[in-house]
C-alpha cells in the first residue's frame, strides 16, 4: 500500500520551480532608464534630497552617488526586498512590484553601474 500512495503524490510545477515573470524585460537594465524611474515612483516622496531629512531618515535616493552608497552597504536591496533585519520599504505602502524588484536585483548583481 505504501507504493500505491507514493505513486499518487502530486505537486504543482509552478510551486516547485521558479518561473520568471513573463513580460518583465531585464535584458537592458540601466540606472537612468530602469532604476531611476522605479525610485522616483516608489521612493522619492520621502527619500528625495529635499525630503530625506524630514521624512526619509536622512536616506537620499535621488542622486546616483547616494543610491550607490545604499547598494554598497546592502540597505537598498534589504529594504525593498523586505529582508529580515531591514526596515521594509516603502514604509506603509506595501511593496515594490515584482518586475521592478527583478530589475533592481539585476542592476545590483551587474555592478550597479551609473549608466
Amino acid at each position: 500500500s505504501i507504493l500505491i500512495l507514493a505513486g499518487c503524490y502530486y505537486d504543482n510545477e509552478e510551486t516547485l520551480y521558479f518561473q520568471p515573470l513573463t513580460g518583465c524585460d531585464t535584458t537592458q537594465v540601466t540606472f537612468n532608464s530602469s532604476i531611476k524611474p522605479i525610485l522616483s515612483n516608489y521612493c522619492l516622496a520621502c527619500h528625495s534630497t529635499s525630503q530625506a531629512a524630514a521624512s526619509g531618515g536622512n536616506v537620499k535616493l535621488e542622486a546616483y552617488t547616494d543610491v550607490k552608497k545604499s547598494v554598497d552597504n546592502g540597505k537598498l536591496w534589504g529594504t525593498v526586498s523586505h529582508a529580515s533585519g531591514y526596515s521594509a520599504m516603502p514604509k506603509g505602502g506595501g511593496s515594490i512590484d515584482n518586475c521592478s524588484l527583478l530589475k533592481i536585483k539585476k542592476w545590483i548583481n551587474d555592478g550597479a553601474a551609473n549608466n
